[in-house]
């Protein structure tokens, strides 16, 4: 849920009131009726006005930042290991699959020998 006074970005104009899609506004109130369709009053500074707005027509601004920088970073990774052929690390970004150094280094199990097995498995079950 979005804080009053947080600055939004309006995303979407789910009830065709046209809103100014794209621009940004303030969060000045939440609606509280039940019997209404939309969440928050939002204040358009570029329009001059305030909307009516449901949830899914804002989205914070700071994290539609955070999702830019996300994506692009993964481009500068893309473009990075096209440049250098690292087919690795390419096959890793587009798999969705990057993982720090530390998350691989995870201990693996020795094999036990089948006598190994039946003796733990017994000492196990006298237990």
């Amino acid at each position: 849920m979005l804080r009053l006074g947080e600055k939004i970005v309006i995303v979407g104009d789910a009830f065709e009131q046209n809103l100014p899609v794209g621009e940004y506004g303030y969060l000045i109130a939440y609606d509280r009726n039940p019997d209404n369709a939309f969440d928050y009053v939002v204040r358009s500074p570029k329009t001059g006005r305030n909307y009516f707005v449901p949830s899914g027509d804002v989205e914070s601004e700071a994290l539609l930042i955070e999702q830019e920088v996300e994506r692009t970073t993964q481009e500068a990774l893309i473009d990075y290991a096209l440049a250098t052929h690292n087919e690795q690390l390419f096959a890793q970004i587009m798999n969705g699959e990057i993982n720090d150094a530390d998350e691989e280094d995870e201990p693996t199990k020795e094999v036990l020998s089948q006598a190994e097995f039946i003796k733990q498995v017994n000492l196990r079950a006298w237990i």
